[in-house]
């Protein structure tokens, strides 16, 4: 189906929306609003059991996901286009040290980006994405002025020709989803958004188009 979604989350998009074959833009619309209202962590306060919150929270947060990576996929199949050049079929992508910012109250924000070991991760250190070669080199933190704990953690993104930016939207989105104030792409802010996030990488990063394989290119 496509490299950035595995076929048990295939499964759960099928148990919620029904099989994609069927799937259209109105029906996921629909769906989508009703599996928010039905599963948002607000209707589970009155049992006020955090254990139950958490739960909630979760299962909340697992369907946003899911409901991003379907809406990915829906794009492909109704051959919807943002416009400009990168949304190309055959447009290659490739970055080094695109500039990150994400503006954060969490204090646990940089461990859902990097893990336990951001604790011993300095300046210049690099970080793997999971499934893909593409890496991330922190940058310090820097706290803000305004009342209570804000943070910027700056970070830069490299990847090559090879890396799939779907995968790393896909990290980026999952690592900073309801954590983060904003997030800053390159000097321009980008809605919190799976969509959003995977358009402003690969219009950042846009090298132009690949000629199809057989086919020679022109001067």
């Amino acid at each position: 189906m496509s490299d950035f979604v595995t076929q048990a989350e295939l499964d759960e998009i099928t148990k919620y929306y029904g099989p994609m074959e069927d799937l259209d833009e109105a029906q996921f619309k629909k769906t989508k609003k009703e599996l928010q209202l039905k599963y948002h962590p607000d209707n589970f306060q009155k049992f006020e059991d955090e254990t139950v919150t958490e739960l909630a929270t979760d299962k909340f947060q697992r369907l946003e996901v899911l409901a991003a990576k379907l809406q990915l996929l829906l794009n492909k199949k109704l051959n919807i286009k943002q416009s400009g050049d990168f949304t190309d079929a055959n447009a290659i992508f490739a970055f080094d040290k695109m500039k990150i910012e994400v503006v954060t109250r969490n204090k646990d924000l940089k461990y859902h980006l990097f893990g336990t070991q951001y604790r011993w991760l300095n300046y210049g250190e690099s970080y793997k994405i999971p499934e893909t070669e593409a890496r991330i080199i922190a940058d310090e933190s820097h706290e803000g002025q305004r009342m209570g704990f804000v943070e910027t953690v700056r970070m830069y993104l490299t990847f090559g020709f090879n890396d799939p930016i779907e995968l790393v939207a896909v990290w980026l989105f999952n690592a900073i989803n309801e954590r983060a104030s904003s997030l800053i792409i390159e000097g321009k802010k980008v809605q919190i958004d799976l969509i959003e996030i995977n358009a402003a990488i690969k219009r950042t990063s846009f090298a132009g188009i690949e000629a199809p394989k057989g086919e020679a290119s022109g001067d």
